[in-house]
């Protein structure tokens, strides 16, 4: 109860002592607020869920790939899987985005189509392969091995027990942890700025910066800031749904 009581006290002392004026003027300025909404906050929000649903479906299908390769009985194919995995899961996104933004200058003449969505997708969508991996492969061993079972046992040949048996019911059960998946891409999208996209190319991060230092305020990235909140808060909140009805269904 103490603890409790030390922490208002800090709190109220905290809150007594702030320049609320000060605070509100450097942080959240009502007249910046409007004038990003002008200068096309909007757009980059649109960018944001562009760029993450690209790397999700990147994301997705590879981690698929390399999940069934993890599980396969041929060496070569989980060695690769371990690798991949262990390596993206280890390298920080930002090495990556920068390294891909480095390709063209490494290799002349090489395009990455779609610039910048290319690049973004790719980087961001080859990490998160490395994470979806591991979720989709638990999902798989979760299913019970007795229908994988019977489904042979019926004459149906492993790959289409997979397909129709054994991956459907694995993403029913791994539906929160891929949403959760999704919120850590719109995060992870704030890393666009660094391969230095166009004014028209930028997401959130890269929109707020940019703005609050022309207006020398950081209001504008309060603000992008608060956008994440709006699409990030909705999306946790469907993944603890999610993940309350599959405890239930159990």
């Amino acid at each position: 109860m103490l603890q409790y009581v030390v922490i208002a006290m800090l709190a109220v002392g905290a809150a007594a002592s702030a320049d609320w004026g000060q605070i509100a003027h450097v942080f959240l300025e009502p007249q910046l607020i409007r004038s990003a909404f002008a200068d096309g906050l909007l757009s980059a929000l649109v960018k944001t869920l562009e760029y993450t649903a690209g790397a999700f479906l990147i994301g997705l299908v590879a981690g698929t790939v390399l999940a069934l390769m993890r599980l396969s009985p041929i060496g070569p194919y989980r060695w690769f899987a371990m690798a991949y995995i262990e390596f993206f899961r280890g390298l920080p996104a930002v090495i990556v985005f920068i390294a891909f933004s480095l390709l063209p200058l490494a290799f002349g003449g090489l395009i990455i189509p779609f610039d910048p969505y290319g690049v973004v997708w790719l980087a961001l969508g080859i990490v998160a392969a490395a994470y979806m991996a591991e979720t989709i492969r638990a999902g798989i061993q979760a299913v019970p091995r007795g229908q994988v079972e019977a489904a042979r046992s019926l004459g149906m040949p492993a790959g289409l027990a997979m397909r129709k048996i054994v991956l459907p019911q694995a993403f029913r059960i791994i539906l929160p942890p891929l949403t959760n998946e999704l919120v850590l891409l719109v995060k992870d999208s704030s890393l666009v700025f660094i391969i230095g996209v166009s004014a028209t190319g930028n997401e959130l991060t890269g929109f707020g910066r940019e703005l609050a230092n022309t207006q020398s305020n950081l209001t504008p990235l309060v603000t992008a800031g608060l956008c994440y909140l709006i699409i990030t808060l909705p999306l946790g909140f469907l993944a603890r749904r999610l993940e309350s009805s599959s405890v239930k269904a159990r």
